[in-house]
């Protein structure tokens, strides 16, 4: 499939991959205390069930999730929509709930296969996941660019000193599939640990940075057309090179920004001039674009008879991108985009240079190909390493009243690109039967307060979400479905005191 649209182009390798490659941060950090879920030991692999179990492929553990410091749900839309026609950044409300610099994280993940058992005293689970990541950074300032330049012509903008330093942009994407073997055990009556051991297979990895980007102009002469005379301009050649010579100054376009790319069926196509303006991508040829590993690990320690306190790191691993799947792209300052103005040019001719460069800039992409104008470095190639998104967790839990109601506190940090998310998370949990588990919860970080979520385990079904949809300015979101066949008979309860 070919896409004009740079970013319509990059965003269809990401949707390729949610659809079909899914995602990674595959919790739900609501069920974290919910001793009847399996479910949980996605965070911390020590918090084993009460018995086995065997998941439903692919919808058995399904997660979604959106996250964003400024943008909802509709401004995302939006912003990959990013038509000729798109003028959602014309809106003062937009533009005024902006920070100066603008993350969003979309992950989605799902097993194809896993399944839990217990061998004696120990634990053990396997699992095939496909995972995936993408991260974006935009800067405040180029909305601001785009809604000064939407739509306009030479004459419907101040020439004469215009100045605009685009902050970065960014956007990573890191898409695998996971095969894990995990273990989990009483080491005695209050401490329980656990881990799992990950052979990661890479589908693709994509790194853009641009690091700066500039519009600055000095130009002078550019009348009203309206108050001209035509007739004067067409039979007077020495009125119409006076009228030329008017139009004079200088404009400038600076851009520096790389791309990495490491996938199988991916090309970036350039243009006449040598610049990428299109992506394509077939998914038919997708395979696998690298190699790697990871641990996760956990424990879990009953530090008095009511309170238990936990810790994880999850993700700790790297994969190594074949040369052979890489495309390196560059692109800095180019003189193809500057005012060029040739003594013998006439007034229409002059003019239509202005015009070419403010049709550069005036582009409503928030990814502008004519503007990079990058370059494959056909040398640029090489086999490179990246991390996976690690996930730090710590958690402590109270119990209330007996067994069957506790409140929780969970600290995530997942350090994902551009920016890590924290979250904190409180959360109570009802229990009044095996078959029956329920959580409520309050997350303050991530949604400034603003965000409830639920879980709901009766019997083989399990949903649940950490930031409830509340309309279409929602800033995070996601949902979680689990269904699942038990194994087994019940063990008693992990870290049990004396």
């Amino acid at each position: 499939m070919r896409h004009s649209n740079f970013l319509k182009g990059l965003w269809a390798v990401a949707s390729f991959l949610l659809i079909s490659v899914s995602g990674h941060a595959q919790f739900l950090r609501t069920s974290y205390f919910l001793d009847g879920s399996h479910f949980r030991q996605q965070l911390n692999p020590a918090l084993a069930p009460e018995r086995g179990y065997i998941n439903f492929p692919v919808i058995g553990s399904f997660n979604a999730t959106v996250n964003s410091s400024s943008f909802g749900l509709q401004d995302v839309i939006d912003i990959i929509d990013n038509s000729s026609q798109s003028d959602y950044f014309m809106s003062s409300d937009f533009i005024n709930r902006l920070d100066a610099s603008n993350r969003l994280n979309v992950n989605i993940s799902t097993d194809i296969l896993s399944a839990g058992w217990y061998k004696g005293q120990n634990f053990w689970s396997f699992n095939v996941g496909l995972r995936n990541d993408i991260g974006a950074s935009i800067p405040r300032s180029m909305f601001e660019l785009l809604n000064e330049m939407n739509g306009m012509d030479v004459n419907t903008i101040d020439w004469s000193n215009y100045n605009r330093n685009v902050g970065e942009e960014s956007l990573n994407i890191n898409s695998y599939v996971e095969i894990g073997v995990g273990f989990a055990r009483n080491i005695n009556s209050r401490l329980m640990v656990g881990g799992r051991v990950k052979g990661l297979l890479g589908v693709g990895n994509m790194k853009l940075e641009v690091s700066r980007m500039a519009v600055n102009t000095n130009l002078s002469g550019i009348p009203d057309p309206s108050s001209l005379n035509w007739n004067e301009v067409a039979n007077n050649p020495e009125y119409a090179a006076q009228l030329a010579n008017s139009i004079n100054g200088s404009g400038r376009i600076e851009v520096a920004a790389s791309l990495e790319s490491s996938f199988k069926g991916l090309e970036l196509n350039e243009n006449e001039n040598g610049y990428i303006d299109e992506i394509d991508f077939d998914g038919g040829k997708a395979g696998v674009a690298g190699y790697g590993a990871a641990i996760d690990l956990g424990a879990s320690y009953k530090l008095l008879e009511r309170l238990t306190v936990s810790a994880s790191l999850l993700d700790l691993g790297f994969i190594r991108w074949g040369k052979g799947s890489t495309t390196v792209a560059t692109a800095q300052t180019s003189d193809d985009l500057s005012f060029n103005f040739d003594q013998s040019m006439s007034y229409d001719e002059r003019l239509a240079e202005v015009q070419r460069f403010a049709d550069i800039v005036g582009s409503s992409e928030v990814l502008n190909s004519d503007l990079l104008h990058m370059k494959v470095d056909e040398g640029g190639a090489k086999a490179r390493t990246t991390a996976l998104t690690s996930t730090l967790a710590l958690g402590a839990e109270y119990t209330v009243l007996g067994d069957w109601l506790t409140v929780g506190a969970l600290y995530t940090a997942r350090f994902v690109q551009p920016k890590t998310l924290n979250e904190l998370t409180f959360s109570a949990n009802f229990r009044p039967k095996s078959y029956l588990n329920a959580a409520l919860s309050y997350s303050v970080l991530q949604g400034a307060g603003k965000t409830f979520g639920l879980a709901v385990k009766l019997g083989p079904l399990f949903v649940g979400t950490d930031y409830m949809f509340l309309g279409e300015n929602t800033k995070n979101v996601n949902a979680y479905l689990g269904i699942s066949i038990p194994l087994g008979k019940k063990k008693v309860k992990a870290c049990q005191a004396d």
